[in-house]
């Protein structure tokens, strides 16, 4: 058995040079950088020279190289087709969410590799956090007691730009929701289990392109918890903490920063063994509670090296195709009550068009 995975990247500037190369399949030990394709030349060949790995032409070129994989990071419009190209050749596929424009060309994406006996696993790498981590096991052990409310917020300052493809819905599906408030309301699934209704308010508060600046989206648990996403291109990146958090009947774990790009947080439980009885006063102690701080891990590397253990042993990987199905699903039915005005069952979405 082959002990390190070839990695072909397909859009090898904007997200993969910044992190998910150097951070992830250089740094992974069952992984190597084997070949690099994009549309922009000039780009391709300074990161084949800054991080090894050849440069190609082509996307053809590069699904004709020796590698076993391929992790797509182009823009969300290209996914659909360089997926159903990478399945067609016999390489695993490894993705950039969202899987595609449309459920449909998301669940295409994931029977396309089925069919072609490749694996397929979806880039939600804030679920390999450490502290995400250390809470979904307080939860999963009982330690919030029932779930009630969770809040994720992810926000940034995101001007106008010429030629941004997160800015115009035909090239991005959407602005901040579905760029940001998709890892969002995934990790809030991770935590609390699948959403079944959703009611969503977008808007362009300060910039004026096409795709929204500006989200929010109330979810409602098949549990019976209720949450909340906010996700903003329009707040300073001072200015937003990245919140998480997740209250039940018997505590609740509270961040900031632990949602992004970073490998640490500060998080924060404070649980009881029982709620007790009505306080009337309310009385809180603002010094309570635990800290949450496990060793901090790399999420890119993280995710790489999983997606890697899986390719290598060929078993089905941690964050497979369900789940960037299962978020298009739930994007779609947020654009969907945005633009109705009304809540919308996730259950039976079945497309999703730009908002």
């Amino acid at each position: 058995m082959a002990e390190r995975v070839r990695w072909g990247v397909i859009g090898s500037g904007g997200i993969a040079r910044r992190r998910t190369i150097p951070e992830g399949i250089a740094a992974a030990p069952n992984g190597v950088l084997a070949a690099v394709f994009d549309v922009d030349g000039e780009a391709n060949r300074a990161v084949a020279a800054q991080f090894g790995g050849q440069p190609m032409a082509s996307l053809e070129d590069l699904l004709k190289a020796d590698i076993d994989a391929v992790y797509i990071a182009s823009p969300a419009n290209a996914h659909y087709q360089q997926a159903l190209a990478a399945a067609g050749a016999g390489k695993h596929i490894f993705c950039e969410k969202p899987l595609g424009m449309t459920v449909a060309e998301a669940e295409q994406m994931a029977a396309a590799a089925r069919q072609a006996g490749v694996l397929f696993g979806a880039a939600f790498m804030m679920r390999f956090h450490s502290q995400h981590q250390a809470a979904k096991k307080i939860i999963d052990a009982g330690g919030l007691g029932k779930p009630v409310y969770g809040r994720a917020q992810l926000s940034c300052w995101y001007p106008p730009m010429p030629g941004a493809w997160r800015q115009d819905p035909a090239t991005g599906g959407g602005g901040s929701l579905i760029d940001m408030g998709g890892h969002c309301a995934d990790l809030l699934e991770m935590f609390f289990g699948p959403v079944s209704r959703v009611s969503c308010f977008t808007r362009n508060s300060v910039h004026a392109y096409k795709s929204e600046d500006s989200a929010v989206v109330l979810l409602e648990f098949a549990s019976g918890a209720l949450g909340t996403v906010d996700t903003f291109f329009c707040i300073t990146d001072e200015g937003s903490k990245n919140a998480l958090e997740l209250h039940g009947s018997m505590g609740s774990i509270l961040a900031e920063g632990t949602i992004g790009q970073g490998a640490q947080g500060k998080m924060t439980a404070i649980l009881k063994a029982g709620a007790g009885g009505y306080d009337a006063r309310q009385a809180r102690d603002a010094s309570g509670g635990i800290d949450i701080a496990p060793e901090p891990v790399n999420m890119y590397r993280a995710e790489i090296e999983a997606f890697g253990r899986a390719v290598l042993s060929g078993s089905q990987p941690d964050v497979g195709a369900q789940a960037g199905v299962r978020s298009q699903k739930v994007l779609t039915a947020c654009y969907e009550s945005a633009r109705g005005g009304r809540a919308v069952d996730v259950s039976v979405r079945e497309e999703m068009t730009a908002p």
